[in-house]
């Protein structure tokens, strides 16, 4: 039987209103779930930590959906399928398998060297301490100021930018492209096709413009491998991997920090432990992954061969969306209390970062960020505190991106 017969689906809420609920009600219905995402796209949904990390794992589990996607060339049949697009319709490491993936990895690979992301400390430093300063003087006497926009966001896009020699005049249009891709709430063929012209404009200009004036950065490198030696790297591929590296290399260092921010604040006695040193900020950040990973689930996987895994069977050519918001919150794993944020617990196997040659490249950068960020923060603002109820704050609209859409405080003091 496959996700295309008449089975029940479980409907996965475009808007990621509350991840952690859906998680045990897919589990509840078992190890590996039928779903349905926006639009009505057909997959599966492994509901727990083992499985999960069995299928990324497994060599039979496809990224390339123009090879093993039996639904592929129907997207165009279906005009609320577009979204899908953005994430199965490009080429770089996201949806290639094999050889190809190996390529692509190995060329931005040195960006994200552990040399590299050293050097890059004291620049992570200088922008904090200035974000901070800002918001110093932005929350006086006691006005909210939002720890998103204030911190989370700008800091990891600015590092982001400079490394790929993204000018400022395009980066707010290079911010709204990678908002645009993770709101899974439109399923519209409008949308779709606003996305796809998006990339063209705004990543296909920035390559314009680093032709014309190359630079000591990553964009500059790509297009030398591309133009000196095409056969590694085709313009395509040029194009969706700038869009998978500064995409992904800003938009989940948003939601980490933002996160560990609104997971301390909810639980004082935690904090109070950090900041004792009798909790390691590497534990905070290791626990907001396991329990708020920036990628709730992340579209899409395929199977290669019939998969029997956790006693189901996934039919070849069959799309499968990688759960890490379940695998972190699975009490089969981590204990009966899962869904509680514990930075004791010392949770450094979570899946948030992928595992393997599926592992972030970006994993270094993101943990330097935030783990210059979060002590820097609290250091400096010790009677910071939320400026809402905890029930208030939103969540970013899509099901793929986990964070929330503002982290309103006070600074206090």
């Amino acid at each position: 039987m496959t996700v295309t017969d008449r089975v029940d689906r479980f409907a996965v809420d475009p808007f990621g209103a509350d991840i952690p609920a859906e998680a045990a009600r897919l589990r509840a219905l078992g190890p590996v779930v039928p779903v349905e995402l926006p639009g009505g796209i057909p997959a599966w949904a492994p509901t727990g930590y083992d499985v999960l990390k069995e299928l990324i794992l497994d060599p039979q589990v496809s990224k390339d959906p123009r090879l093993h996607w039996r639904l592929f060339p129907e997207i165009g049949e279906h005009p609320s399928w577009g979204w899908i697009l953005g994430w199965v319709g490009v080429v770089n490491m996201l949806s290639t398998y094999g050889p190809d993936h190996t390529r692509l990895r190995k060329l931005v690979a040195p960006s994200f060297t552990h040399r590299r992301t050293e050097a890059m400390r004291p620049r992570v430093e200088a922008i904090t301490t200035e974000l901070l300063d800002a918001l110093a003087a932005a929350g006086a006497d006691g006005r909210t100021v939002d720890l998103r926009q204030g911190l989370a966001h700008p800091l990891p896009m600015r590092l982001i930018c400079e490394l790929f020699g993204v000018p400022e005049e395009m980066r707010e249009d290079t911010a709204q492209l990678i908002a645009a891709i993770m709101d899974t709430t439109d399923p519209s063929p409008q949308h779709a096709a606003f996305v796809q012209e998006r990339i063209g404009a705004v990543l296909g200009g920035l390559i314009a413009h680093k032709v014309e004036h190359p630079g000591d950065d990553m964009t500059t490198e790509l297009i030398r491998v591309r133009d000196e030696d095409g056969d590694r790297l085709s313009s395509e591929e040029l194009l969706y991997t700038l869009l998978l590296v500064i995409g992904a290399g800003f938009e989940t260092t948003v939601n980490l920090i933002g996160n560990a921010i609104v997971a301390l604040l909810r639980d004082p006695g935690q904090l109070t432990a950090v900041r004792s040193g009798e909790v390691s900020w590497d534990a905070v950040v290791d626990e907001t992954l396991r329990v708020h990973p920036s990628i709730a689930s992340l579209p899409l996987r395929f199977a290669v061969s019939d998969l029997k895994v956790g006693g189901v069977t996934v039919p070849a050519g069959d799309a499968i969306i990688t759960t890490y918001a379940a695998a972190g919150l699975d009490p089969a794993h981590y204990g009966a209390d899962a869904d509680v944020f514990d930075a004791t617990r010392g949770a450094d196997d979570h899946l948030a970062f992928g595992i393997g040659v599926h592992r972030c490249i970006g994993a270094p950068l993101a943990r330097m960020e935030a783990l210059t960020a979060l002590p820097a923060l609290f250091d400096r603002f010790p009677d910071l505190r939320l400026a809402v109820g905890a029930d208030e704050l939103r969540q970013v609209p899509s099901f793929i991106a986990f964070g929330w859409q503002e982290v309103p405080v006070r600074l206090g003091g």
